[in-house]
């Protein structure tokens, strides 16, 4: 079941990129470690991936009965960096097997703050090093509160997943299917489509140094047209240059009105 559920998401976009793909061609494709093709044809028919797929190949895994957090972010407005992070996993296919890139991203400036890159799609390969990635990234920020927002995969409900996002005081938050997390798909495409793919890595080692590679162009490149074609990198800076120039400005400004205050006290006295 586990697997099952770490699957789901995985063929969903195998869909998406094939839409009559048979399951037994999408499971040579993935080649799972532990499920057999036979099982594998079973469980995903049984979830509605061989009937009429035509029609609507995409499923939740709501009916696993597995642990599915609230939406919080619809019709969330956004003003400012560490308040909605948005997480996604996508595969790329090499010599032949399927390996995995996970990111986790800004909602607001759009920056990559974790990104890690698996032969599995196991919690600990995956979702788990991407957050300690961001994590780092983050580091002397304040984060209680921030929600981190994904898909229904098993990695963002996988016990170690969560005892971290509990630990470091993030909020996790679910969508439903792609449409509840379009950002996240739209990086998936952009670092796989535009970056690892021209790059051709042919080795797990070489797919790595094409990944990083691929998120610093990303951040520190990158124009965006949702920041004023500014780079994510550039757009935080220039954010974070703004509230300090604030701060110093009301700082300067709490001062004045103490000064004045200690004038007025003083003619009251005489």
């Amino acid at each position: 079941m586990e697997e099952l559920n770490y699957l789901v998401p995985i063929v969903d976009q195998v869909r998406q990129d094939h839409p009559k793909m048979a399951l037994r061609y999408i499971y040579k494709m993935i080649k799972p470690r532990t499920m057999g093709r036979d099982a594998f044809e079973r469980q995903f028919t049984e979830l509605g991936y061989k009937v009429r797929i035509d029609r609507n190949f995409r499923r939740t895994t709501d009916s696993s009965g597995v642990v599915r957090f609230e939406n919080l972010i619809k019709g969330r407005e956004l003003t400012g960096v560490n308040q909605v992070w948005v997480s996604d996993i996508t595969y790329y296919e090499m010599d032949g097997r399927f390996h995995y890139l996970t990111f986790i991203t800004d909602l607001y400036s759009r920056k990559i703050l974790g990104a890690c890159s698996s032969h599995t799609l196991r919690t600990v390969q995956t979702t788990l090093p991407a957050l300690r990635k961001a994590l780092q990234t983050r580091t002397g920020m304040k984060l209680r509160g921030t929600i981190i927002h994904s898909d229904g995969g098993g990695q963002y409900y996988g016990k170690e997943f969560v005892q971290l996002t509990g630990h470091s005081g993030l909020v996790n938050s679910m969508g439903k299917d792609v449409y509840d997390n379009p950002h996240a798909e739209r990086i998936n495409g952009i670092i796989k489509n535009n970056y690892i793919v021209p790059y051709g890595p042919v080795t797990p080692a070489g797919l790595a140094k094409a990944l990083n590679k691929a998120v610093k162009m990303y951040n520190s490149e990158k124009p965006h047209s949702a920041l004023d074609g500014l780079s994510p990198d550039n757009f935080e800076r220039i954010i974070h240059n703004s509230a300090v120039i604030h701060k110093e400005k009301r700082s300067k400004k709490e001062n004045y009105d103490n000064s004045n205050s200690s004038i007025l006290k003083t003619v009251n006295t005489i």
